[in-house]
């Protein structure tokens, strides 16, 4: 995976053209005065793999540490999930391959040399490169036209050995179907996910993802161009990453309003609006109000400043006993 040269639209597209800078040593690119002709050049050093894609999707901070090759301090339940994967896909591989004759099961590399002929109804463990995209098929399930002049339909599998999916598992379904569009110049707009303890397959119409899955890669090209790593935000995959311990360093030297974990993200977004970055700045905010006589007996809500409060002055806090702090 060598250097390449992109020369297309990003959303940083504009950012280029206000700044009038140019990030290529080739001369490709006119900046001179109301010069708009040319597209800017940007030098990419990775190609966007779906494991990018997935840590993306978890987290924008460690999509940007693994390009960037950063070694974390391990997490046994990170281990334990990876493990758990893997033997769910041989499982289920074992599965999919008795259901084929051998002469139409093809793995690896002798799938990938017969791609657009139909010479296998079955490809195992399928690494599928476009220019410049990369996925891991699982599977990849080849079903012949069905008359004259009808093309064969490719649909991605992946196995995944959790009993509930979530939007961000069909995204990166979407994902291997892009690739493998790319590559056999055809609309791959079908996928199967096959999980959970049962082995129930789902099937997910990738083509309605398509442009989750363009807007997911333009956000990474993004991030793969730029030389420093995107805001620190800690979410609820912190819990099983091999980056924790660094990021919630990071995060307790910033005081960063993330270290409050039930915040959501426009709340945070809100609070940074109006000048509060910090969690030390999030506890002065907090100011008990007398009830009305008619909610005295009703739960009162959730107030993250309070809990900042309770972090700033190391004391279990509530809304009844603030009044002997204040």
């Amino acid at each position: 995976m060598g250097k390449y040269l992109v020369k297309e639209k990003f959303p940083i597209y504009h950012t280029f053209h206000n700044t009038k800078t140019c990030f290529s040593t080739m001369g490709c690119c006119n900046w001179e005065a109301g010069a708009r002709n040319r597209l800017p050049c940007r030098l990419v050093n990775m190609t966007i793999t779906d494991d990018l894609v997935e840590t993306f999707l978890k987290c924008p901070t460690k999509c940007f540490l693994r390009s960037r090759g950063e070694a974390g301090t391990g997490n046994a339940y990170a281990a334990w999930v990876r493990t758990k994967h893997d033997v769910f896909r041989i499982e289920g591989t074992k599965r999919l391959v008795a259901e084929v004759t051998p002469d139409k099961c093809a793995i690896g590399t002798q799938a990938m040399g017969s791609l657009k002929p139909a010479a296998w109804h079955l490809g195992i463990d399928l690494a599928v490169q476009s220019q410049e995209l990369q996925c891991f098929c699982h599977a990849v399930e080849q079903i012949p036209s069905a008359g004259r002049g009808r093309t064969a339909l490719f649909v991605p599998i992946r196995f995944l050995f959790r009993n509930k999916l979530s939007r961000d598992d069909k995204v990166l379904l979407a994902f291997d179907a892009r690739v493998l569009s790319e590559v056999l110049s055809r609309a791959v707009g079908l996928g199967k996910i096959v999980h959970g303890e049962n082995y129930v397959t789902l099937k997910v119409k990738t083509s309605a993802l398509a442009s989750d899955v363009r807007k997911v890669t333009d956000k990474i090209g993004t991030l793969l161009a730029s030389p420093s790593p995107p805001d620190l935000v800690l979410n609820r995959h912190c819990a099983e990453c091999e980056f924790q311990n660094r990021c919630r360093q990071k995060g307790i030297e910033k005081d960063d309003l993330s270290l409050l974990s039930g915040m959501a993200e426009k709340e945070r977004t809100d609070f940074n609006a109006k000048g509060i970055f910090t969690v030390t700045q999030l506890s002065h905010t907090f100011r008990p109000r007398r009830r009305p006589q008619g909610l005295r007996d009703k739960r009162e809500r959730y107030h993250h400043s309070l809990k900042a409060l309770a972090i700033r002055e190391k004391k279990m806090c509530t809304y009844e006993t603030i009044r002997t702090i204040m």
